[in-house]
C-alpha cells in the first residue's frame, strides 16, 4: 500500500466529495426546499453550520477508510475506471444504510429520499472516481 498516495487520495476524494454536494445543491435548489419541509427533523441553517467541524472531520475518517478499502481492493486497471466502480459501490451502499434508513426511521418523504439518494450516490461516485485517478500502488 502507498500511504503517501492514500494521504493524497483522500484529501482529493473530500475535495471531490464536498464540490458535488454543492454542485447539487446549488444545480438542484428543490433539494433545499424539500428540507425546509422538514423543519422537525432537521437543524436550521445556523445549527448545520455549528456542527460543520465536526462533520468535516467525520468526512476525512470516512474518506481514509474508502481510500484504504480501495487500495486494499486495487487489482490494477484503469484508476478512473476502477475509481468509478468502486465509489458506485459505497455510494450504493451509503444510500442502503443512510438514505433507506433515514427514510424508514425519519418523518420524511419519498421525495426528499429519494433526492437524497441520487445526491449520495453521485457525491460517492465522483469522490471514488478522483481516489482511483490519485492513488496509485507502490512499485
Amino acid at each position: 500500500m502507498n500511504y503517501g498516495r492514500i494521504a493524497l487520495a483522500t484529501v482529493g476524494g473530500m475535495v471531490a466529495y464536498f464540490a458535488a454536494g454543492f454542485a447539487i445543491l446549488s444545480l438542484v435548489p428543490q433539494m433545499m426546499n424539500e428540507y425546509q419541509k422538514y423543519s422537525a427533523v432537521y437543524r436550521s441553517r445556523e445549527g448545520q453550520m455549528e456542527g460543520m467541524p465536526a462533520l468535516m472531520a467525520a468526512t476525512l475518517v470516512a474518506i481514509l477508510v474508502v481510500a484504504v478499502l480501495y487500495a486494499m481492493a486495487y487489482r490494477g486497471g484503469s484508476g478512473l475506471a476502477e475509481g468509478a466502480r468502486f465509489g458506485a459501490l459505497i455510494g450504493v451502499f451509503a444510500v442502503c444504510v443512510y438514505v433507506v434508513h433515514n427514510y424508514v426511521t425519519l418523518n420524511i418523504g419519498l421525495t426528499l429520499t429519494l433526492m437524497q439518494a441520487v445526491a449520495y450516490f453521485v457525491q460517492w461516485t465522483v469522490a471514488g472516481t478522483v481516489i482511483g485517478l490519485l492513488y496509485k500502488p507502490s512499485v
